[in-house]
Parts: structure tokens; C-alpha cells; sequence
């Protein structure tokens, strides 16, 4: 998809850096949560049994930048040499983004990904061709419905049997929609 600006391979918040993955992240992020099960309850996919596994991902990661609609990001705090501790992707499509985000579970409950998503979601919208912002969550999965609404997003609807969440269900399930959108002026 050709844009009218490029998108940045870092972004800096008050407390994080957000950066372009590399496949020497594989070790980190295994450690830190791919392998979790309680971590990636709610994701599209199921837990790591090996850091080949999240190489692999990586290596995914690095294609889609490349392919240039999906851009994933790596977390890291900015003060803290610790490693990676989660991802969130920005995903263009037409005149809009989507998000999805993961965490360590060491980091809950500290407002790391609101900031994180709160930071994409302001860039996005301030790009001339996007106007919409959306992310969405498991119906059962409130902590991530609070995330978005405190990164600026607001509660759009229910979504009925809108996606599977592999290591809840085979089914599809249930989803909460959050947006932001530009605002005419």
C-alpha cells in the first residue's frame, strides 16, 4: 500500500521505546512471554514451545515490514536495558489502522500498553489519509478493553462470533470494538 509518509522504525514515549523487531529479539520475547499461556490466552496464536518458535515469528515480523501494511513493534522501557517485554502491531488498511498488543505479564497493570497504543494511535490519526483508529478484544478479556480506553479509543459495539481466540475456543467468539477517529474541523 503506497503512503504519503513513511513509517517510523521507532517511536519514543515518556517511559517506553517502541522499535522494529529483529530476529535477535527471539530470545527475549520467549522468555518474556511467547511461551506464557496466560499471556497469549487471548491472542491468535498458541504458545511458543521454543525460541525457534518466536524466531520464526521474527522472521514473519520482518516480512511485513517489508510487504509495508503490517508494522510490528517490539516494547521495551526506555530506562531499563531489560529486554523486550511485549509487541504491538500497527495495521494499515485503506483509510484506517488497526492494532493488536501482548504484554509480559510482569509489566500488567502499569499502564505500559495504553501508552504504547495511545502513541501509534495519536501518530496514525495525525497521518493526512487516516482516519480511523481500531483495536479489538475478547468479549472476557475486560483489561484489554480498559487499555484502549485509556489510550483515547472509545467502545463501538459488540461484535457476535466475531473471531477465535485459539487457546480459549475453535469457535469464534465474542469481540469488543474500540475506535478513535479524526475529528472534521
Amino acid at each position: 500500500m503506497t503512503t504519503a509518509y513513511a513509517i517510523p522504525v521507532e517511536f519514543l514515549t515518556e517511559r517506553l521505546r517502541l522499535r522494529k523487531p529483529s530476529t535477535q529479539d527471539a530470545a527475549g520475547l520467549f522468555e518474556a512471554y511467547t511461551q506464557d499461556e496466560e499471556v497469549v490466552r487471548f491472542l491468535t496464536w498458541k504458545p511458543h514451545s521454543s525460541i525457534a518458535d518466536t524466531r520464526k515469528f521474527l522472521e514473519w515480523c520482518d516480512a511485513q515490514w517489508l510487504e509495508g501494511e503490517v508494522f510490528p513493534y517490539v516494547i521495551e522501557l526506555r530506562d531499563d536495558p531489560t529486554g523486550p517485554i511485549g509487541m504491538i502491531d500497527l495495521r494499515r488498511a485503506q483509510h484506517s489502522v488497526d492494532f493488536g498488543y501482548v504484554l509480559a505479564r510482569a509489566f500488567w497493570r502499569q499502564g505500559i500498553v495504553a501508552e504504547a497504543l495511545k502513541a501509534l494511535v495519536d501518530w496514525s490519526l495525525a497521518q493526512p489519509d487516516i482516519w480511523r483508529a481500531t483495536a479489538f478484544c475478547d468479549a472476557e478479556n475486560p483489561a484489554s478493553a480498559r487499555v484502549m480506553e485509556k489510550a483515547g479509543m472509545r467502545f463501538e459495539g459488540l461484535l457476535r462470533r466475531y473471531f477465535v481466540h485459539p487457546n480459549v475456543a475453535a469457535t469464534p467468539r465474542d469481540c469488543t470494538l474500540y475506535a478513535k477517529v479524526k475529528e472534521v474541523t
